[in-house]
This record gives structure tokens, sequence and C-alpha cells, in this order.
């Protein structure tokens, strides 16, 4: 499965619905990456086809969104977003962890086995 583009509308169904509930609660059934990007960034470009490589080899394991912070301001605002790309790993039962510029894969995976499956 490739990584999911998010609405706000899907944010606050699939992730966290901070309109609800101002403390942070992942609504998701799997620990999550949430990849803050901007069509017109040259790393968020190359970002993009290691998400959707990392989104198939961790399918069933995580899930992996993308949010256009052009498009969807609020949520970039929430997140204090100011550099694109900025990724959110998102643990199940732990507060989440933000990361700034195109990760390497290798850097990617040793994330999602340290950050999201560590205790799986």
């Amino acid at each position: 499965m490739k990584a999911v583009n998010l609405t706000k509308a899907d944010f606050l169904k699939r992730v966290a619905n901070y309109e609800a509930n101002p403390e942070w609660k992942f609504l998701g059934e799997r620990p999550a990456i949430i990849d803050f990007y901007a069509t017109w960034c040259g790393p968020c470009k190359m970002l993009a086809p290691i998400l959707d490589e990392v989104a198939e080899e961790y399918d069933g394991q995580i899930d992996v969104y993308k949010v256009n912070v052009d498009e969807e301001e609020e949520l970039a605002s929430l997140f204090r977003i100011r550099t694109v790309p900025t990724l959110l790993f998102v643990p199940l039962n732990e507060a989440p962890q933000m990361a700034q510029g195109a990760l390497p894969k290798k850097t990617l995976v040793e994330a999602v086995q340290t950050v999201l499956l560590a205790g799986k």
C-alpha cells in the first residue's frame, strides 16, 4: 500500500481528533508515519518514492500518510511545521516524534524499527 493523502477530515478520523480532545490521543490501529510536504519542494519529491517503498515493505504493520501543507494549513499550523518535508512518527502508545528533512531509506527503516515497532 502506498502513502495515503490526508485531508483535515481524514486526519480527525484516522489520526487524532484534536477538535474533540485537545490532548493527544492517537486513533490509528497501527503505528504511523505522517509526511508533511509541499508539491513545490524538491526534497519532498525525493522522499515520496522512499516513503511509498517503506509503506509497501511494512504493509499491515504501519500506516503511511501524507499531508500537503499548502492545502491543509490548519494541520501544518497545529504541528508547527516550518520546514518541509517534516515527518511525524506516531507509535501506538507513546508521544509522537518529529524529524525534519528528506531522510534516507536506511534512516527511515531504522526509525520504523526503533520508534514504531520496538514494542512488537
